[in-house]
């Protein structure tokens, strides 16, 4: 069973090369899933045969309690900035006049966040942020969910860290903005923004939804090899399997440097990721290391920076969205302009103080620019060149859609009608979404479809769907109803957290509903609960508290539960009472226990009231480490923490 485990490993990690590397995908999304799913059964019959750079790995898991420090063995220096060609020719002058002779290399400056990661003999242990540049946080857990990032490299030398920017493609930005703005989430700035959050989540498996990628522009160190310039570690580096920074080229003179520069900035909306700028950098490695650094920056590199582009144009409209919470959002359209790679023709405007703050008024002239180069936005109304005849923009004092007053507060305006049409089918949607009541086949055309066709009024209402009238919709037959049917029947059993979230409660997220479901047990004492009891949960503040008490305090919402409650949905957390004998114990799993899985090693601590961590700090009360046991048991001995086998863990639990 070994080999299979290998050979399937093998295979999986060369299709993900192909695919997230080369961009030359060799097989079937369909077929990689069903052969990641055969791993995954084995790879749990037979845990002592998973490898370290196993493809299941990249679907995150581990849950941090907090980012253990990392200092960096080699500094991570940021680079200086330059805005005009002249400050790209200073920078020559001063590497030619003590280098004649020298070479740049010319890179993409992708925009990201930075990381090192570390191989010791060809497998990846470690990877950190570049925090300060000296110490930074070890986010090895995530950068394990970048699929582009090889977990094992085949003929490497002993030890290796290597630079890279973690980035989020530009359609992988565009559809994560969509699902929150559907949901009521905060909208992130742009990729980088949503890359280094997505980086600094705790709970891996939020890292692993968000589809990030690395590109690699530096070998940081190398022990049992040398090279010579920089251009050859980047030939090497992809040789190791690593993606490297694209479109890299080796110049002579600063004018060929400068043309590429240009070139790169022309087609900087045509690529499939973000960058802010282009790097020139000597490629010699010697003369690096006697131009030495600043006490900021190297002295040996550039980065040339980008302006944004902005094109004028007329706002014709103003008009208002309303969302999954009642928000209103006041949308601009205007004359339709090509900018960074598109051509748009609306925006969104946010709220009204946003629009009085820019004195944006329909009829004006104003300049338009994509954030991050992705999201539309307007910058500024140009005055000078407004006409007679423009309109200052008003929020209506009822919503458009369903005619009902407004609430305002502070700068948002919201309808407070939970049966307003604009809201049910976000709410619906969100309802069925994969982290809430997760029904399979309710994607968002077909909620569409069924509240056009007037089959459902409320998510309570696919609780009592007919399969005849399923089945004589388009895209659906008798199978497809079935499939759809049985997925809403398993969709009653989800857990109590699952149907808090699922309500759609403002500002009560996934981890709200874990808590809050963990906290009060039941659905019905949770309607019940005070403000006060609520302020006093944890992660839960006065305005979560307010809004979760208004929600259970409308009439049309208790309403709407009742009929949940009569279609068999589980109001109870029907999960055991924590036991107390690791009550304020935080404890850390490493290597393969002979009896049980880490997982349910973990599950067995969390029911006796202990907390389970996934690196070793000064606050972990034990290691249990088990063979093959790594980097995280040395580091517990050094630290002078106890070392637990599972038997020990099994003795302190009173497990015979």
């Amino acid at each position: 069973m070994q080999n299979k485990i290998n050979e399937l490993t093998d295979k999986l990690n060369y299709y993900a090369k192909k695919y997230y590397v080369d961009d030359d995908p060799v097989v079937s999304d369909y077929e990689y899933d069903m052969l990641q799913r055969e791993l995954k059964g084995l790879e749990e019959q037979y845990p002592q045969f998973r490898r370290s750079d196993s493809p299941t790995l990249r679907v995150g898991g581990a849950v941090l309690e907090q980012f253990e420090s990392v200092r960096h063995e080699v500094p991570m220096e940021s680079l200086q900035d330059a805005f005009s060609e002249e400050e790209i020719r200073e920078f020559d002058r001063r590497v030619k006049g003590q280098f004649p002779d020298a070479k740049y290399v010319v890179e993409l400056k992708i925009d990201g966040l930075s990381v090192a990661a570390e191989y010791i003999d060809g497998i990846f242990v470690r990877g950190a942020t570049r925090g300060d540049g000296l110490t930074g946080e070890d986010i090895t857990e995530n950068l394990k969910t970048v699929r582009a990032l090889p977990l094992s490299i085949k003929n490497a030398p002993h030890r290796m860290i290597v630079r890279g920017e973690v980035y989020m493609p530009k359609k992988t930005f565009a559809d994560l903005n969509t699902r929150r703005e559907e949901s009521g989430e905060p909208l992130f700035a742009n990729p980088r923004n949503a890359a280094a959050g997505s980086l600094r989540q705790l709970d891996s498996k939020i890292a692993a939804q968000r589809n990030l990628s690395i590109f690699v522009f530096n070998l940081q160190l190398c022990e049992g090899r040398e090279f010579s310039s920089h251009y050859e570690t980047l030939e090497a580096l992809k040789e190791y399997g690593f993606p490297v920074s694209p479109k890299h080229r080796v110049f002579d003179t600063i004018d060929e440097a400068w043309t590429e520069i240009q070139a790169l900035g022309e087609m900087r909306a045509d690529l499939p990721f973000d960058i802010d700028g282009a790097v020139i950098k000597t490629d010699d490695l010697s003369m690096r290391e006697q131009l030495g650094s600043t006490s900021k920056f190297p002295k040996w590199a550039i980065a040339y920076k980008y302006p944004p582009e902005e094109k004028e144009t007329i706002l014709r409209e103003i008009r208002i969205n309303v969302g999954r919470t009642g928000v209103l959002t006041p949308l601009a359209l205007f004359d339709p302009v090509f900018l960074a790679g598109s051509t748009v023709s609306k925006a969104t405007l946010h709220n009204k103080d946003l629009i009085a703050e820019k004195d944006i008024r329909i009829g004006d002239t104003v300049v338009i620019r994509k954030a991050g180069d992705i999201i539309p936005e307007v910058v500024r109304s140009l005055p000078e060149k407004r006409p007679e005849g423009t309109v200052e923009f008003k929020m209506p004092h009822v919503c458009p859609v369903c005619g009902s007053p407004l609430v305002t507060e502070g700068p948002a305006v919201r309808c407070d009608n939970s049966e307003c049409p604009a809201q049910l089918t976000k709410n619906i949607i969100h309802f069925v979404s994969r982290d809430a009541m997760d029904i399979d086949g309710m994607g968002t055309s077909i909620v569409e479809i069924f509240v056009e066709k007037e089959l459902i009024k409320s998510a309570a209402d696919l609780y009592h769907l007919q399969r005849d009238v399923i089945a004589q919709i388009d895209r659906f037959g008798e199978k497809s109803a079935d499939n759809l049917l049985k997925s809403v029947e398993e969709s009653r059993h989800r857990g109590l957290d699952r149907l808090i979230y699922a309500l759609g409660i403002r500002q009560v997220g996934q981890k709200a509903g874990k808590i809050l479901a963990k906290k009060f047990r039941s659905l019905d004492t949770l309607a019940k609960a005070t403000e006060e009891e609520l302020c006093v949960t944890e992660d839960v503040g006065p305005v979560t508290a307010r809004y979760i008490r208004e929600y259970f305090d409308n009439p049309k919402n208790l309403d709407y539960i009742e009929h949940l409650r009569a279609a068999g949905l589980n109001f109870e957390d029907t999960a055991e009472e924590a036991g107390t004998k690791c009550a304020g114990m935080t404890f850390v799993l490493t290597g393969t226990l002979p009896t049980y899985k880490r997982d349910e090693a973990a599950k067995l601590i969390e029911a006796e009231g202990g907390k389970v961590a996934g690196s070793v700090s000064k606050k972990t009360t034990y290691v249990v480490a088990g063979e093959e046991a790594g980097s995280k048991l040395t580091k517990a001995q050094a630290l002078g923490i106890p070392v637990l086998s599972e038997a020990d863990l099994l003795e302190l639990l009173g497990i015979g």
